[in-house]
């Protein structure tokens, strides 16, 4: 599943916000990656260009990054670390997929400042193939990982991998949904498609009811 927005430019001037102290030159690689890869295309961009519009050498930028493409996906390991967190903090009374929309909501404001580079960043991911087919594996590897972290709540293995699918879906949904129309934030469209997805198991059990019949 291919997030999608309206923006037809990638926006160019943003900052990073990620959580981690210490390494503006991370950040900066970060945003000079998405600037060519804007500018000139993924395919077209090396890494020694990267490292020299952020004022690094090539041998620093392979101190933080094993290849280009990981500059697009650095954000991955904390956003796993804090929806793990959120799960295993959960109440024990929610069933899967509250704990899991309520874990989304925890990192709601982490993605609303990162916002300026993850739009560009997907604008780029969308226009290059061999980072659609890396991002769908990173979708998988957090969609395990959140069925682990369900599994350890208690959670059946069946219905911990249904509900972390599900629930990834779910939030990716919202996030493309946000990525349109940024009105009322990523809260409103994690609400909406949350809602949404109530409403299709409303709807099957309805069905399921007049098969009984």
């Amino acid at each position: 599943m291919t997030l999608k927005h309206n923006d037809s430019d990638c926006q160019i001037g943003y900052t990073i916000t990620m959580p981690r102290s210490g390494e503006p030159a991370r950040r900066r690689l970060q945003q000079a990656a998405v600037e060519l890869f804007c500018e000139r295309g993924y395919d077209q961009t090396t890494t020694a260009e990267i490292a020299a519009r952020a004022g690094v050498t090539e041998r620093t930028f392979f101190r933080h990054f094993p290849d280009k493409r990981e500059v697009l996906f650095d954000g991955q390991a904390i956003l796993r670390e804090m929806l793990t967190v959120a799960i295993a903090e959960a109440p024990v009374t929610l069933q899967p997929l509250e704990v899991l929309y309520r874990a989304f909501r925890s990192v709601e404001q982490l993605l609303e400042d990162n916002r300026p580079f993850s739009v560009p960043r997907q604008q780029v991911i969308d226009r290059a193939p061999a980072l659609q087919e890396r991002e769908l594996a990173k979708v998988a590897a957090l969609a395990e990982a959140l069925a682990l972290a369900l599994r350890q709540r208690g959670v059946g293995e069946r219905l911990a991998a249904l509900a972390a699918q599900t629930g990834m879906a779910t939030f990716r949904y919202a996030v493309a949904s946000w990525f349109a129309d940024p009105a009322g934030g990523l809260g409103t469209h994690l609400d909406r498609a949350f809602d949404e997805l109530d409403g299709l198991a409303a709807s099957s059990s309805t069905r399921k009811a007049r098969r009984r019949r």
